[in-house]
């Protein structure tokens, strides 16, 4: 079996620490630190991994602190495909507050990328072999957004599948040509039809739509705690998350994506894959910080939603 391609062209080093109070002008004193290689792509490979599948990762990369995320990279045990860039890649961080116990996000936006550098993306692509290829995060400056569109081009050349994990106009470009699964959140699906979709019929109706439209044959749409629904010609299906103790959404969606392009790639099928996806996007939530799920963790909840589905 070929390895999943994962590719993120805004990667980042994600720091996460807890402090007991966040405020303004004062020195915060923050512990529990912790540093992993981020974006949506490179945790979607993470998370393939962790659950026993193969990946690649392929990403930008550049600057002092390119050379600090290719050592995390490494030091995560995901095998990958560097760009170099002339930028530096940027750093997030998310803190932990213990007096309120919630969770403050500081995302930077990241250097800038050439035409020459993300044509050399698009080259590098066309030397990889693969079956799936999710392309996953946010689109860096000076990159086009019908990048996604391009990316999609040389998929259908090898009559392999595209997974999109994207929102804006990215995603809209996405769709015009055409996908395999497309996994927006709530929100990023009510950014993308331009209205609200928070009565279940509502958000019912449009997914039936845009798969009856031909723009994506699987649509995962994520809604936080209260699991996911999955759109297919068959139909729609809703799952509930499990309940749990929640430390940190962090890198849930990515996870939730990961899982089920791996399950695809085992030949499950597309209500098996939204059970191990909604799993390890919860078990995701159940660590701390930038942390992702344990296998262990995703196995179980899996066990729950298939016993109580």
């Amino acid at each position: 079996m070929k390895p999943i391609v994962t590719l993120t062209l805004n990667p980042s080093i994600d720091v996460s620490c807890q402090a007991d109070t966040v405020r303004s002008v004062r020195k915060i004193r923050t512990t529990d630190q912790r540093i992993d290689p981020g974006g949506g792509g490179i945790n979607a490979a993470r998370v393939i991994n962790e659950l026993g599948g193969r990946s690649i990762a392929v990403y930008l990369s550049g600057g002092v602190t390119g050379s600090v995320f290719d050592g995390l990279v490494r030091t995560a045990g995901v095998r990958h495909w560097r760009i170099p860039i002339g930028g530096a890649i940027r750093v997030n961080q998310v803190v932990f507050e213990r007096s309120s116990r919630e969770e403050f996000r500081f995302t930077t936006e990241g250097p800038p990328v050439s035409e020459a550098e993300w044509r050399s993306c698009l080259d590098d692509l066309e030397v990889l072999q693969f079956d799936y290829l999710v392309a996953s995060g946010s689109l860096p400056r000076g990159v086009p957004a019908d990048l996604y569109v391009r990316v999609a081009r040389i998929v259908a050349d090898r009559g392999a599948r595209l997974v999109i994990d994207s929102s804006g106009d990215a995603l809209r470009e996405a769709l015009r040509h055409g996908v395999f699964l497309a996994k927006p959140s709530i929100g990023e699906l009510e950014q993308f039809v331009g209205r609200p979709l928070r009565e279940p019929q509502a958000l019912d109706e449009t997914a039936r739509e845009l798969v009856g439209s031909g723009r994506v044959e699987v649509l995962a749409v994520t809604l936080g705690h209260e699991g996911a629904l999955l759109a297919t010609a068959a139909g729609t299906v809703r799952l509930r998350a499990p309940e749990v103790a929640v430390k940190s959404a962090v890198g849930a969606g990515d996870s939730f994506v990961g899982a089920m392009t791996f399950a695809f790639t085992q030949g499950r099928d597309a209500r098996d894959a939204l059970a191990l996806a909604v799993a390890a996007g919860t078990a995701t939530a159940m660590t701390p910080g930038t942390q992702l799920c344990r296998r262990s963790d995703v196995e179980a909840l899996y066990q729950r939603l298939r016993t109580e589905g």
